[in-house]
């Protein structure tokens, strides 16, 4: 094989992988980010209410939950996150002389930015979530009672830095998958001309506040005392809790 076919194969590679990559960020990541939100939501309703959704998920067919689980989310997840650190670790940084003080030149640093610290908070997040439900039952882990302990109890002396992480961890999260959607009409050329990718742009400004809101809301639904269950008729409700419930993973 030349170099000029060895080049032109790793190109097609690239090229490949960078769509796949691209790909995978909107579907299903994207979507699953914005159906998770939104259930997460449910905090405001109530535990019987953000339980059910546990207990809809708990009911599934096992082959059903565990294709949807890793086949659909896992693995993409997965292959974007790695694929992610290859593009991060070969870019150069472009928006720190102000030669390259551009629009494109930040979204491509925060991008890249925002992608590793959403890959280590995710990773923090399932690890203390859907994978601890697998070895402690998702009843000690998932379901709304766990909640408040998690987002409020002291970590190393300090509390509430739960609900600071997971704020924060949120918000890495929207703006990556944000702005991916402004890298994704630009690369699967949906987005050509100058005046189209500055109507996507603003489209993913309002995307990132409004998916940063929801996932605030949805965490402010779990401290605030806006249903009965609040205080000590909460801790009433764990205590009737007497059949624990299936010790599979609720949350895909």
């Amino acid at each position: 094989m030349t170099h000029a076919t060895m080049a032109s194969s790793l190109g097609r590679e690239n090229f490949f992988w960078h769509k796949l990559h691209s790909l995978t960020g909107i579907v299903p990541m994207g979507v699953y980010m914005v159906q998770h939100l939104t259930l997460n939501s449910f905090s405001w309703a109530g535990p019987d209410a953000f339980n059910g959704i546990i207990g809809f998920f708990e009911g599934m067919p096992r082959h059903l939950s565990y294709g949807l689980k890793y086949g659909l989310i896992w693995l993409p997840l997965l292959f974007h996150m790695i694929y992610g650190l290859f593009i991060a670790a070969r870019g150069q940084q472009n928006y720190t002389q102000k030669a390259y003080k551009y629009r494109e030149n930040m979204y491509y640093t925060m991008q890249r930015l925002t992608g590793v610290i959403a890959m280590f908070f995710l990773l923090i997040h399932m690890g203390t979530t859907s994978v601890a439900a697998q070895f402690l039952g998702v009843e000690q882990t998932i379901t709304y009672e766990n909640w408040d302990r998690i987002l409020t109890a002291p970590i190393v002396g300090v509390p509430y830095l739960g609900l600071v992480f997971y704020c924060l961890g949120i918000m890495a999260c929207t703006w990556h998958l944000a702005y991916g959607i402004w890298n994704f009409c630009i690369r699967w050329g949906i987005t050509i001309s100058e005046k189209s990718q500055m109507g996507m742009a603003k489209f993913s400004l309002g995307a990132f506040v409004a998916l940063t809101l929801l996932g605030w809301f949805a965490l402010v639904g779990f401290l605030v005392p806006s249903h009965p269950l609040k205080g000590h008729k909460l801790e009433e409700h764990k205590a009737s809790v007497s059949a624990p419930m299936p010790t599979e993973i609720a949350a895909l």
